[in-house]
């Protein structure tokens, strides 16, 4: 499994953003099993990047191959599988169901494809100190909780790539540091790939390559 990107860049980018940019405009090709770390200051489309790669937007030039094959032509039944065996995502704004618990979230990705007992579930959340939170809506949660959740809710999938944007925005160096050592723990499990976009070096996410964004 391998992501190649080429020569891409948002349409709402001037051309001349290629320039000074080691991603738009270049040539990529990254392996499963690898550790990429995007630097992605504001206005430089971090958050657009991931949500090309995740497929959400096609606003975009050049093209983005997933194990050779254009993500341009991929159907909703494609995406589906796709994002149910191969990519995972933490998303900036988390996306979690208000509504639904802290148990609920999680267990919903969950049981799309099940990579994870049921158990594992309170192990991690325990792990990241948010155990006693299992059963508290997710309204009622900060927004470090939040991150949290959102966090081990990716991890409930099978996948090669995991792609995050800014996943610890909201936690301290502590937290972070245990949420950081969960991700990669579980990513070497699936010799997956982790590509972390954020806006300022994290320094304890050992990454094989490092980008500008």
């Amino acid at each position: 499994m391998q992501l190649e990107i080429h020569s891409i860049l948002p349409s709402y980018f001037d051309e001349s953003k290629k320039n000074l940019s080691e991603v738009w405009g270049k040539e990529l090709l990254i392996k499963k099993g690898e550790f990429i770390k995007i630097l992605a200051p504001s206005g430089s489309g971090k958050t657009s990047l991931i949500h090309f790669l995740y497929g959400l937007r096609k606003d975009y030039t050049g093209s983005i191959l997933l194990n050779e094959r254009n993500i341009s032509s991929y159907s909703p039944e494609d995406w589906a599988a796709c994002r149910k065996n191969n990519i995972s995502i933490v998303f900036q704004d988390m996306r979690l169901f208000s509504k639904q618990t802290v148990a609920e979230n999680i267990e919903i990705k969950r049981q799309l494809n099940p990579y994870h007992p049921a158990e594992k579930i309170k192990e991690m959340t325990i792990r990241l100190g948010i155990g006693e939170k299992l059963q508290s809506k997710c309204e009622t949660c900060s927004y470090g909780e939040q991150q949290r959740v959102s966090i081990i809710r990716s991890l409930m999938q099978p996948f090669d790539f995991l792609l995050m944007d800014e996943p610890f925005s909201h936690l301290d160096d502590n937290n972070s540091k245990k949420a950081m050592e969960l991700i990669i723990e579980e990513s070497k499990i699936r010799n997956a790939s982790i590509i972390l976009v954020n806006l300022e070096r994290v320094d304890y996410f050992p990454f094989s390559r490092l980008l500008h964004l």
